[in-house]
């Protein structure tokens, strides 16, 4: 610490104790306790205004420090009083696109704040106009640029160049209420789609029922019984269906059992095979020798690979090749993919597709890859699409060798 102050109260204490001794006459042994005195008092009160300095000094100095750190928050900070904003940090400026602090400071948080049904009104109002902290609460802000954003802030009281004030932190959360928004309404679409699968089966499966009663009854009067076995080999085929349907609507217990891949990919390509040839397509088959097998529901996975072939001949009117891989992607992950090189998906639709009543097709539902992206979600797996307009797609499926298994996930 500097002793100026102390260096010079006392040496002016000392000079006027000279100056009187010289031009007022001899010094009294009470003159000279006089001087000590008036020494001793400037030695203490030089001794504190210098501490006082230091301390304002080394107070100054913390301040600086303080806006500096506050200045690099990667995160948005807004100091203000009586709603009036007295400080921005970078991260502020630029959520707010402000070119610099000017735009901002002195200007009322009110400008920027939008007050509607979204927002918590009330706890807003009165930690502006009392200045009193709240909590986490998320607003919406208007931009100097006209944009609307979602702002998740929390205050807190503080010390602000010898002020209290309020320091509000937070986050602009847009992209996260977007997300969140868009998984409630595709909540709310898988609700709709289970009720109408229900629905739906039910109302088929009554006179289906009844159909089949009585055709079977016809079939025990007639001599040509291969019709009506075709018949009621059909009806079976649609029950099938609606049970798959109805996958949709409620839970299923799903029996997960040791399978090996080839196989079941062989029994899917010959499945498929006559609505390839019929539309010019041919499906060539690649897998890796010695795959190990893996825990999965077949029916499941045999439906899943029969889906995306179909989409793959549907997406090449005008033929094509089909190709499948299978090869080990890791130490504990198989991977198996559906390439064509059809008409293709725009980018922008690729984010939504699994989505019900979401399809490229003209005439289709969106239920078919929905059931698709269930199926693989049930397996522990991960389906990824790529895809190009003019030169093809490309699906992914990626499933674990093994995983603990659970009661049925596929549940709308």
């Amino acid at each position: 610490m500097k002793r100026n102050a102390q260096i010079i109260l006392v040496s002016i204490s000392i000079l006027f104790s000279l100056v009187q001794a010289i031009f007022f006459g001899e010094y009294h042994f009470l003159d000279i306790t006089e001087c000590l005195v008036a020494t001793l008092i400037a030695w203490i009160v030089g001794w504190q205004y210098d501490k006082l300095r230091l301390f304002a000094k080394e107070r100054k100095k913390s301040e600086q420090n303080y806006k500096k750190l506050i200045e690099w928050l990667p995160k948005p900070v807004i100091i203000h009083q009586d709603s009036i904003i007295l400080f921005v940090n970078k991260a502020a400026e630029k959520m707010i696109a402000a070119h610099n602090k000017n735009e901002l400071i002195g200007r009322s948080i009110y400008d920027f704040l939008i007050f509607d049904s979204n927002n918590n009104i009330k706890e807003i109002r009165k930690g502006l106009q009392k200045n009193v902290a709240t909590s986490s609460i998320v607003v919406r802000l208007k931009r100097l640029d006209g944009k609307i954003i979602f702002f998740e802030v929390t205050s807190e009281l503080s010390q602000y160049e010898g002020k209290e004030i309020i320091l509000s932190i937070g986050k602009d959360v847009t992209d996260d209420k977007k997300q969140t928004d868009s998984l409630l309404l595709k909540s709310e679409k898988l609700a709709l789609v289970g009720q109408m699968a229900a629905g739906i089966a039910h109302e088929i499966r009554n006179p289906l029922t009844s159909i089949k009663g009585f055709i079977q009854l016809f079939r025990s009067n007639t001599y040509q019984k291969e019709y009506y076995d075709i018949v009621l080999s059909e009806l079976e085929r649609i029950n099938h269906i609606l049970g798959e349907f109805l996958v949709l609507a409620k839970p299923s217990i799903t029996v997960f059992e040791e399978n090996e891949l080839e196989p079941l990919i062989k029994d899917v390509v010959t499945l498929v095979n006559t609505q390839s040839i019929m539309n010019s397509a041919q499906i060539i088959v690649e897998i890796s020798p010695e795959l190990p097998t893996i825990l999965c529901e077949k029916n499941q996975l045999k439906q899943v690979l029969i889906n995306l072939l179909k989409n793959a001949i549907e997406a090449m009117p005008n033929g094509g090749l089909i190709k499948i891989n299978a090869q080990m992607k890791s130490p504990n992950q198989i991977s198996i993919s559906v390439n064509d090189h059809g008409v293709g998906i725009p980018k922008e639709r690729i984010p939504t597709l699994g989505e019900p009543f979401y399809t490229t097709k003209e005439k289709g539902t969106g239920l078919g890859l929905m059931t698709c992206f269930k199926i693989i979600e049930s397996h522990h797996g991960e389906l990824i699409i790529e895809s190009e307009e003019g030169i093809g797609t490309t699906i992914e499926i990626l499933l674990p060798i093994s995983f603990q298994p659970f009661f049925s996930t596929l549940s709308s």
